[in-house]
């Protein structure tokens, strides 16, 4: 069952909030709820490589965000979801790398010449030590009003040491952008606490051992879901659950499995956001095709971000389930790093196809890297601008749904 939540703002939810932040709010509500807007909401992520190129080629200034430039419509915030909370160890550093074991416990490589770090080590190396770890608890304050060092903000395409306060983070945006909580599944928390080989291995060996597992980072998740809603109270307009399950073909698991094990926590985090109006976009890379109609089922909002080199297909899935779920994303990325703007251009406005009675929001099938130019990135937002009002005319790339 979809969740109920407002095309417009309470008085909570409004407070402290520029006109322009509202009018994107009940775009973005609106094309979640499948009606058509003003116009397409667009927004992205992006990494700090493509940030620094951007101002670089466009002559910005050395604060300048894509977010604020653009007046983009949505942002998705992260609090501190390490296992562990406690500071990085640093295990080796210089200029042009360093070598950092985090709050999952992982060693990680990060090399800033290189886009996103690598994975080397983790303190939970055995199933054994899998099946006895205990964590900090998830609804320590620290997560929500703390700063400090965490994984998922800190180490990615950039490293930053002691992130500021979550909370303050949302306060920080809610004036000019709806602003979405986020948490991570099992799979996604697997990836980083043992590895992905790991995990799929302990999955083969131990299945159920191993569903007991899932079903205790399962509910450890599910309760740091609901402690962050709780922290933010009315600030939060949305929230994200990242839970990658997918690779270009099919799900790292049977989809049998993910469905009998890890689904009901994805169920209940969607359930308890849509209990307080918040809608639900759920980000999975890979090919989720065989999952698909589960998220329908969950009543999840909207699934991102489809990726076009996985062969998802905004416009074909549209075409499929009608406007039973929202999409966000599918722009391809490789089109986008081309910089051929005749390319960019027909990939643009082919994908706008899918927001034809809201359901839409449009964003890159994955995150715009640092192959991505600045005046790329420029062009695909003045299409979407020009070519994203509603009603929809999109020339000779009108294609019938």
């Amino acid at each position: 069952m979809k969740s109920m939540f407002d095309t417009g703002a309470g008085s909570a939810q409004a407070a402290g909030r520029a006109p322009n932040c509202l009018k994107k709010l009940n775009r973005l509500n609106r094309a979640l709820r499948h009606q058509e807007p003003d116009r397409v909401p667009i927004s992205d992520f992006f990494w700090g490589g493509f940030i620094e190129r951007w101002r670089r080629e466009l002559n910005l200034p050395a604060d300048a965000d894509p977010y604020r430039h653009y007046d983009l419509d949505w942002i998705v915030t992260v609090p501190n979801m390490d296992p562990w909370i406690r500071p990085f160890e640093i295990l080796r550093e210089d200029a042009s790398e360093v070598v950092v074991k985090t709050g999952f416990g992982a060693v990680l490589h990060k090399r800033f010449e290189h886009p996103m770090p690598e994975m080397r080590a983790w303190e939970v190396d055995s199933f054994e030590k899998l099946e006895s770890a205990r964590f900090d608890p998830p609804d320590d304050p620290r997560r929500f009003l703390a700063a400090g060092d965490n994984q998922i903000a800190g180490v990615g395409d950039g490293f930053q040491r002691n992130s500021p306060p979550w909370l303050d983070t949302v306060r920080s945006l809610r004036a000019e952008f709806p602003v979405y909580g986020s948490i991570i599944e099992v799979s996604e928390c697997l990836t980083r606490l043992v590895g992905q080989v790991n995990a799929l291995m302990w999955m083969a060996e131990y299945p159920e051992r191993m569903a007991a597992v899932i079903r205790r980072l399962g509910k450890f998740y599910f309760e740091m879901a609901c402690a962050q809603m709780e922290s933010a109270g009315d600030l939060l307009d949305g929230f994200v659950i990242w839970g990658d399950v997918a690779y270009k073909k099919c799900t790292f698991m049977a989809p049998d499995y993910w469905r009998r094990h890890f689904k009901p926590w994805v169920a209940r985090i969607t359930a308890r956001a849509h209990e307080r109006g918040l809608p639900v976009i759920y980000h999975g890379c890979g090919n989720v095709k065989a999952i698909l109609p589960d998220f329908i089922e969950m009543g999840i909002d909207a699934c991102n971000p489809l990726e076009a080199k996985a062969g998802m297909d905004a416009v074909e899935l549209r075409r499929q389930y009608g406007h039973r779920i929202g999409f966000c994303g599918n722009s391809d990325i490789q089109v986008w790093e081309s910089g051929d703007r005749q390319a960019i251009r027909r990939e643009v406005l082919r994908k706008l196809n899918a927001a034809r009675g809201g359901g839409y929001i449009f964003q890159s099938d994955h995150s715009v890297s640092s192959q991505v130019s600045g005046p790329a990135y420029d062009y695909i937002v003045s299409l979407v601008r020009e070519f994203g009002n509603y009603p929809l005319r999109l020339g000779e790339h009108d294609l019938p749904l």
